[in-house]
């Protein structure tokens, strides 16, 4: 960053942390502030379909041409410090050039998702104006530690000093170290359930219908095309930053924040990607998603019978995954997804045979051959309205299965 001259530094960032919820988050913030008719970069990892996805500016991926000259420009500098430091890894190439994108463009705000964790995650570079906290639970533990205290101290590290901490509602454990960080740096806090929050939801068709407790205001009849009480508790946290980087005291204009939030898309998040049967692709990859998910399913669909395609990385949770989703599939079709780190399907298998029964659980060696097994399996029934098809377990899986169904890209 000193090299290419601070490029992270030439705009305020909306910082995002937390364990789940932060893609969803980053892109309502996003819209919310174009709405605004502010220039905005994005920055988000993974990605599902294409590489490009992870650095937006006005809302659209950069281009073929623009990303390989984006890199092209930091190339000299990457190399200077290869030689010198040792060389930078894959992540941290790629915000070096978010960053120089933003810059470039030049962008009014950016809103910049971290990879993993906060203190050492790369994108800390900046010093986000409002850090934003999603939900706090077990997840790479192997590098953030084995515990929630742990890890929400590793995430607290992006609230800064005179900087906004959005906190969206916590374990206990968690709140208090990031409160703790707040009181340290002298940061201003703004906690979901207490400053802001969903006051009331309602179901809707395509997603469900809001009422919010902004910073500065209630917000009516809001409506969100996106599915579960944990989307909406996104939805706030990400009204909330966007207040928090608005002058004054009066309240956002409401038709705004109305026009911004029913353009709200986050694909791969409980999308429905074909119909007759019903299919949903979801990224959810450890139990605390997996929970959300189940939840969202049980209050949004009306499924007698549902289908799950499930193929998952190997370092992760996947005993808590298959448990989390047991109560709501029939039965279940494990696979395996793209990624090398992807769990054999023979090992899923069997975990799955253990929580599931030998009954309930198929094999398909290929994600393709396994979304075609559920399918089939769904339209058995023969009754479409109340059958559905679930493909989980990972964003590389989320990102594979919305390629075979020809899922419209962003």
């Amino acid at each position: 960053m000193d090299l290419l001259g601070q490029p992270q530094r030439a705009y305020p960032v909306v910082h995002i942390t937390g364990t789940n919820g932060k893609s969803s988050t980053a892109r309502m913030v996003d819209t919310l502030l174009r709405e605004r008719n502010l220039r905005v970069g994005r920055f988000t990892s993974p990605h599902l379909t294409s590489m490009r996805e992870r650095i937006t500016v006005d809302g659209k991926p950069l281009s073929e041409e623009r990303f390989v000259q984006v890199y092209e420009d930091v190339l000299p500098y990457l190399e200077l410090v290869d030689q010198r430091h040792g060389r930078l890894s894959f992540f941290e190439t790629l915000t070096a050039m978010a960053y120089a994108a933003f810059a470039d463009a030049p962008v009014d705000v950016a809103v910049v998702e971290v990879g993993m964790g906060g203190t050492w995650d790369s994108t800390n570079v900046a010093d986000g104006t409002v850090a934003v906290v999603t939900p706090i639970s077990l997840d790479h533990t192997a590098y953030l530690g084995p515990d929630i205290d742990a890890i929400a101290r590793e995430k607290a590290g992006i609230i800064k000093p005179g900087a906004t901490a959005v906190l969206a509602q916590q374990p206990v454990e968690a709140a208090e170290v990031l409160l703790r960080r707040v009181a340290e740096v002298g940061a201003t806090v703004a906690r979901e359930g207490l400053e802001f929050g969903v006051l009331q939801r309602g179901g809707a068709m395509g997603g469900q219908m809001l009422r919010l407790q902004g910073l500065k205001g209630v917000y009516d009849e809001v409506f969100l095309p996106l599915y579960g009480d944990h989307q909406a508790g996104n939805a706030a946290c990400a009204l909330a930053a966007v207040e928090m980087l608005t002058a004054g005291d009066e309240p956002l204009d409401a038709d705004l924040v109305r026009n911004a939030f029913a353009q709200v898309s986050s694909p791969g998040r409980l999308e429905v990607v074909r119909r007759g049967p019903t299919v949903l692709v979801d990224a959810a990859h450890n139990p605390g998603a997996a929970e959300s998910v189940v939840e969202a399913i049980d209050e949004s669909f009306g499924f007698s019978r549902l289908i799950g395609v499930v193929a998952v990385m190997a370092d992760k949770d996947v005993a808590g995954v298959l448990e989390r989703l047991e109560p709501i599939m029939t039965e279940v079709v494990v696979t395996r997804n793209s990624s090398p780190r992807s769990m054999e399907v023979d090992e899923l298998r069997s975990l799955a045979e253990d929580i599931f029964g030998t009954e309930r659980v198929h094999v398909a060696a290929r994600l393709d051959d396994a979304i075609d097994m559920a399918i089939g399996l769904a339209e058995e029934a023969g009754e479409f309205s109340g059958t559905g098809v679930l493909i989980t377990g990972s964003v590389v899986t989320a990102g594979d299965a919305r390629t075979l169904l020809r899922a419209e890209s962003e």
